[in-house]
């Protein structure tokens, strides 16, 4: 139980500090957890997602304190985002866990790909 505690601590402070280089942290929780700790892809991703609420909260009150929401449109993005998260979870739940696991990698992949692209975009860009 204690090193369970050890574990998820550790990972809560990685996901911050990798969240502050503005790399989601699931990027690197739910592999690690996958890969090394052996959770499930649905637990891992679970333990990702409640990571993420303290987060957002946060980010959403300094964001609303720095008047830096559009409120014409926040209602419009939170139904979209509740239903989004619906639909989400009950593919996840449908899906097996390594079809999951490799849709998850595809998903990478492809974020991946388009951040190196961004880079020797903006680098090409910086030179003109």
């Amino acid at each position: 139980e204690i090193a369970s505690c050890l574990v998820g601590s550790e990972m809560c402070i990685r996901d911050r500090i990798i969240g502050g280089m503005g790399i989601g942290g699931g990027t690197i929780l739910i592999p690690i957890m996958t890969i090394f700790l052996g959770f499930d892809q649905k637990t891992a991703q679970a333990v990702n997602l409640i990571y993420f609420i303290p987060t957002a909260i946060t980010a959403l009150t300094i964001h609303i304190k720095n008047k830096q929401i559009e409120k014409n449109n926040l209602w419009l993005l939170i139904v979209f985002g509740i239903i989004g998260t619906i639909i989400g979870t009950l593919c996840a739940l449908k899906l097996d866990d390594t079809i999951l696991r490799k849709c998850f990698s595809v998903f990478l992949l492809i974020v991946g790909a388009y951040e190196i692209y961004k880079g020797f975009k903006a680098k090409n860009t910086n030179k003109n």
